[in-house]
């Protein structure tokens, strides 16, 4: 009955479903563009910031969200980490793993005839970066820790350097030229992908004891941005990073009572900001977005009024055969959430479409959620149910004599 009542009234029936249609779609697309972000952030930004499994000292923290004016400056006055820290570091740890050490700038790489690259990331590193951020080389090799020892010019770089220097040809071999000092092409890395559209194949990774040592580390030669010590299992990374506090505080002297001068992160705490980011987006946008359901439910209401008053003579015959005031109430019912819920089946469909077109066309990832589905499913169903409360009660309390009265 409530779908040969929508069939009788298309038009009535379309724009009833259009308020729904609107909500349903904003509400899904929001949600699935941030739960793709979240699983973005999950998978990609922790690998490709952090590396999986590891614990990263630092002189200052790598994202700041409340860091005021006294805080940067506190951060300021701390020592900066040198190579000797490393060394020292590595020593004395006892927990099994990696130990690493990098500092990277941004500057031009030149190759052959007079071709070059604007804003490589040059990283200086140790031979057990690779290893350390699971970076795997497509052609050649990664240098030796005796060429990074000796800081011998040797390089490795990506894709999108390899491409742009050497137009096809092997660059195994090769000499390129960053900061104007030559260095041999060892390897070239595996694709990487981007970043929230910043390519991380822009880069060139070369021994931070060689020439680039006081370029990428701000000129301040035998320092380094970033300690990095890799685990095995994620179990051991509280036992690696509380080791690696002991042994740093012990290295600058630091009495019971003082505060670290340095930073020690993880990927899933340096993130956490995220999580509360995720957690107010969700509770936000979906609330601001539902605003257009209350809108919808407004006009399922209006219009299913207007189908009560057209239809009072219909109501008075079934009335006065029998049919109870529950009948009446639950055909109303009925045909309010039937509309509603075909709304909210295209809204679906249409939201999920838009969240891939933001994703085809801008760096945002897009993630369905099975959750956000069952919950548009939910919300426009309800709102059918919600606005078609009164008209349906309404047509209920009709009385049968009065009603067949009505033309």
């Amino acid at each position: 009955m409530a779908l040969e009542a929508i069939n009788a009234h298309k038009l009535r029936g379309f724009f009833t479903v259009l308020g729904t249609v609107f909500g349903v779609t904003f509400l899904i697309a929001v949600i699935t563009l941030i739960e793709g972000m979240n699983q973005y952030v999950e998978k990609e930004f922790k690998g490709a910031i952090y590396g999986v499994n590891t614990v990263t000292l630092r002189r200052r923290p790598s994202i700041t969200t409340d860091g005021d004016e006294a805080k940067w400056r506190e951060w300021q006055r701390r020592p900066r980490l040198t190579f000797e820290d490393a060394e020292w570091l590595e020593r004395r740890m006892e927990t099994p793993g990696v130990l690493a050490l990098s500092a990277m700038n941004t500057g031009k790489a030149l190759g052959p005839r007079g071709r070059e690259v604007e804003n490589v990331w040059i990283t200086g590193a140790t031979s057990s970066y690779f290893q350390v951020r699971e970076m795997a080389i497509e052609q050649g090799r990664p240098f030796s820790r005796n060429e990074a020892d000796r800081g011998l010019p040797v390089v490795v770089i990506g894709q999108d350097v390899a491409a742009a220097l050497f137009e096809g040809r092997n660059p195994i071999g090769q000499e390129i030229r960053l900061r104007n000092f030559p260095y041999r092409v060892i390897g070239v890395i595996e694709k990487q992908g981007k970043l929230f559209g910043m390519s991380l194949d822009n880069v060139a990774i070369a021994p931070i004891r060689s020439d680039l040592n006081g370029f990428v580390n701000n000129g301040r030669k035998n320092t380094v941005d970033e300690v990095t010590f890799k685990v095995s299992a994620d179990t051991q990374v509280p036992l690696a990073k509380a080791e690696l506090e002991s042994w740093m505080r012990i290295r600058h002297r630091l009495g019971p009572a003082a505060a670290d001068d340095f930073e020690l992160e993880t990927a899933e705490e340096s993130l956490g900001f995220w999580d509360k980011i995720r957690t107010i987006l969700l509770l936000a946008l979906p609330a601001l977005v539902s605003v257009s359901l209350v809108v919808g439910a407004i006009v399922i209401m209006n219009i299913m009024l207007v189908s009560v008053s057209e239809r009072t003579r219909e109501i008075g015959i079934r009335k006065s055969m029998g049919a109870r005031r529950g009948d009446i109430l639950l055909q109303f019912l009925f045909e309010s959430s039937t509309l509603s819920g075909m709304g909210a089946l295209l809204g679906i469909g249409v939201g999920i479409l838009l969240a891939k077109v933001v994703q085809a066309t801008t760096p945002l990832p897009a993630s369905v959620a099975g959750w956000s589905i069952a919950l548009g499913v939910a919300l426009g169903v309800g709102v059918g149910v919600a606005s078609g409360v009164y008209p349906a009660w309404r047509a209920s309390r009709l009385d049968p004599i009065v009603a067949l009265r009505s033309e």
